[in-house]
């Protein structure tokens, strides 16, 4: 086993369940608000915009969900996913860390997010959906939203933020190969996209404006669309758990166990993903995995946002929960991660976060670059521009790790390739990108616009 790189699961060993924090948590729930009266939130609500199975698990306290059997036979397109070890990149850095990373690039649309795209669709599909909007910034979410309406034959209308969409157009022929409509957002198809280009034509977007033109075109429907979402939700979170359950039995296959597991956070979905599990043995079974998600220093929500109930969307439509927030007017800069640009993070991981079992870091765009380079160059592997940056807190530990000379293991997410992202990489090479650090200006007069909610007891 000493030399072993990849270390394989099979069919048999794909999981059954999905592992639902809410179950664990030493840290009580917070309410979801209603965004118009800011009170809590009640199913009749939810369920303009979810189907209600989806509802159920986004409050459900149940430790374990199963995953139904129609899902599990579309996950064996892709899972298992491998794990494997960095064994170049280790010799590369010249330390004596393991490094260790599972690689969730491995789907048909090279990302996590078909993990909760498919069970979304089906559940969906299941209560009589036809149709579903959803927002996508660099375009992995939309590609696996894509690729699941596809299985379950339900249209697929897609928002994709503006900025990503001139950046990654092979994404939106990746979605509309699988039969999507995408839409630049912000667009002159709904009503708020229309007042955004009246006050700036060469309005960006963002993640918060992509939600609100989604969640503005289902709630609009009459019923006969829904909406899906990618990330932030518990529900997507719990579905996202495959990936942390399976890199549980293959570090045991590889005969050791992480001393801390990393995953880049935009949302939450695949740092949670393989977190979550870690964090029950450290919870249950007396486990010390140091959990660390990795956020830009343009939108460091974790690491500089204000812990306070927010909008979800930049539109105010969205529901309202208590997250760490940069402010939900608050427009990101022009990022090549555009799947981290969102203002806000997942209730649960920032509950967590506040209490102390998770750790975060922020770190630059250049220097998230240059470690995807020299991981790629390494390892063969192009990572994506969201996934590099956990790639880069692994190295900063692989370092740290050699400056003390000391053993320690790293696990972190390869949430994602890079194939559709090279433009960015052409960027980088030339010296054609920046460093954005944190707007602080920005993101204070977006904190003026934060709803007055009386804090619950």
């Amino acid at each position: 086993m000493s030399d072993q790189t990849r270390f394989i699961l099979n069919d048999t060993d794909l999981p059954k369940f999905w592992y639902n924090i809410a179950a664990d948590s030493p840290v009580p729930p917070t309410p979801v608000l209603h965004p118009g009266t800011l009170e809590p939130v009640t199913p009749d609500f939810l369920s303009v915009l979810f189907p209600m199975q989806l509802i159920l698990q986004e409050i459900s306290t149940e430790r374990y969900i199963q995953i139904p059997d129609e899902v599990r036979e579309i996950y064996k397109l892709y899972r298992p996913t491998p794990l494997l070890r960095a064994r170049r990149l280790e010799k590369a850095l010249g330390t004596p860390a393991h490094i260790y990373y599972k690689y969730e690039g491995a789907s048909p649309v090279g990302s996590h997010k078909p993990n909760t795209a498919i069970p979304q669709a089906f559940y969906n599909k299941a209560e009589g959906t036809k149709a579903l909007t959803t927002e996508t910034g660099a375009g992995q979410w939309g590609s696996a939203l894509a690729m699941a309406g596809s299985f379950f034959d339900i249209a697929i209308e897609v928002y994709m933020v503006k900025i990503s969409y001139q950046q990654k157009p092979y994404r939106r022929n990746l979605m509309e190969t699988y039969g999507a409509q995408v839409f630049a957002s912000p667009t002159n198809l709904t009503n708020y996209g229309r007042s955004l280009l009246a006050e700036d034509p060469n309005n960006p977007g963002s993640l918060g404006i992509a939600i609100s033109e989604a969640v503005e075109v289902a709630a609009m429907s009459n019923g006969a669309k829904k909406y899906s979402l990618g990330s932030v939700l518990n529900h997507v979170l719990t579905h996202q758990s495959v990936i942390g359950e399976e890199a549980l039995k293959q570090m045991d296959m590889a005969g050791e166990y992480p001393d801390v597991v990393i995953g880049c956070a935009g949302g939450g979905s695949n740092f949670a993903g393989i977190a979550y599990p870690f964090l029950r043995e450290n919870l249950k079974n007396g486990k010390r995995a140091r959990l660390l998600a990795v956020e830009p220093t343009a939108t460091p929500s974790l690491t500089k946002g204000v812990y306070t109930f927010d909008y979800g969307d930049t539109a105010k439509m969205a529901p309202v929960v208590k997250m760490h927030t940069l402010g939900h007017s608050f427009v990101p800069p022009s990022i090549h991660a555009g799947g981290l640009r969102y203002h806000g993070m997942a209730p649960s991981i920032c509950a967590l976060y506040d209490a102390g079992h998770i750790d975060a870091v922020a770190v630059p765009q250049l220097a998230t670059f240059e470690a995807a380079v020299l991981f790629a160059r390494s390892e063969g592997l192009v990572p994506a521009p969201e996934s590099a940056h956990a790639i880069r807190a692994a190295i900063d530990e692989a370092l740290d790790a050699k400056a003390k000379g000391e053993k320690r293991v790293i696990l972190f997410n390869l949430s994602g390739h890079g194939n559709f992202d090279l433009a960015s990489y052409e960027k980088y090479m030339k010296g054609e990108l920046e460093d954005y650090e944190y707007p602080a200006e920005a993101v204070a007069e977006a904190m003026t616009h934060l709803p007055q909610v009386a804090m619950p007891a």
